[in-house]
């Protein structure tokens, strides 16, 4: 009688989107920038923070404290949404050094467009990068103010179970 049930999976051991952060880095401060905003705003409905230049580079005619690119940070559901999006323009194929050894992942897409945006003239075009967050409930020990504790190392998040979660999630490809 037990072997017709499947065992049960720990529910603390699930990885789970914690953030997911789109970036859109114009490299100038000004008009580009307000439309690249807009660009945010209208993808997720939520109003994007700049980002300024940590030091000046003269070669690319940049400032310190110049703001040079817009992001927005999305959680729950609604990133699950996003994210799902992103990766269709990608067609579910991502390249296995896409993933970092504490089990994020991020990818670039070149046209905002692509997303089911419209096109308007009066703002372009623009290219962004998706950067995901992943954890397990019970992350929060590390981050929080009072009490804090240490993730045991067989409850991080790995590389290895990203890309497990991501091919079982929205079978996924995973590249070279």
């Amino acid at each position: 009688m037990a072997d017709t049930k499947a065992t049960p999976t720990n529910l603390m051991k699930e990885p789970r989107i914690d953030k997911l952060v789109i970036n859109i880095s114009v490299g100038e401060s000004g008009d580009r920038l307000t439309r690249a905003s807009k660009v945010l705003e209208q993808l997720t409905g939520q109003t994007p923070v700049t980002s300024k230049a940590r030091y000046t580079v003269r070669t690319f005619g940049i400032r310190r404290n110049e703001k040079i690119a817009v992001h927005v940070t999305i959680r729950g559901p609604k990133a699950e949404e996003i994210l799902e999006r992103g990766l269709k323009v990608k067609e579910y194929e991502l390249r296995r050094r896409n993933f970092s050894e504490t089990g994020n992942f991020g990818f670039g897409i070149q046209e905002h467009i692509d997303l089911g945006a419209r096109y308007d003239p009066g703002i372009g075009i623009f290219g962004m990068d998706f950067y995901v967050v992943m954890g397990r409930p019970g992350a929060r020990v590390a981050r929080r103010k009072q009490k804090k504790a240490r993730v045991g190392f067989t409850h991080r998040i790995k590389k290895d179970d990203t890309m497990a979660w991501f091919k079982q999630r929205f079978d996924g490809i995973i590249l070279k």
